[in-house]
């Protein structure tokens, strides 16, 4: 039977779902974001701009949550066996997620916000602008956002390439523990 919360050996089902579900919204925002900016105006470009806009505050929400289910709950370690500069870079990589999962978001709050459109999530909650109107804040916010956009696709790599290392060719369960329904060997 899953567990809810982590043990020492695998990650629960709500540090699971959480993380499976912020990758399908990550994969689907940096998808519509690539679409939509490369569109010409209309009403399919703003449209899903908007949805691009609900769901990155909804991420922004969900990577809140997920940063106070990981302090309430137990990390389960790196294997023993990691080499240092291995455990070294996948600390830094999962800091690197955090801090992308939190910026890229804000960034583009702070790009709407400059822009002074309103921010309507899914139709249900109207969010206030965080800035004043400015042309010049919402280039540079801009200007922050894309380049979050490459940092989060070379990080995201590296943590796939990662895990998909450990499955495959290291043939441990750092992968398998993060699996819903999957077991550790």
């Amino acid at each position: 039977m899953m567990q809810i919360r982590n043990s020492s050996s695998r990650w629960g089902a709500g540090a699971q779902l959480l993380h499976w579900l912020m990758a399908l919204g990550i994969a689907t925002a940096m998808g519509l974001g690539w679409v939509m900016v490369n569109l010409p105006m209309g009403a399919l470009k703003f449209q899903l701009y908007a949805v691009h806009k609900s769901l990155g505050i909804t991420l922004l929400a969900l990577v809140m949550l997920r940063l106070v289910w990981r302090w309430l709950n137990t990390t389960p370690p790196l294997p023993g066996q990691l080499p240092r500069h291995e455990r070294w870079l996948a600390h830094g990589a999962h800091r690197a997620l955090y801090a992308l999962m939190l910026l890229m978001p804000l960034s583009g709050y702070v790009i709407n916000s400059a822009a002074n459109f309103p921010l309507n999530v899914f139709g249900l909650v109207q969010i206030p602008n965080l800035t004043p109107e400015s042309e010049a804040l919402g280039e540079w916010a801009s200007r922050i956002h894309l380049a979050l956009f490459w940092g989060f696709v070379l990080v995201l790599a590296g943590h796939i390439g990662g895990a998909l290392r450990h499955h495959f060719i290291l043939r441990d369960d750092i992968l398998r523990r993060m699996l819903p329904g999957r077991s550790p060997r």
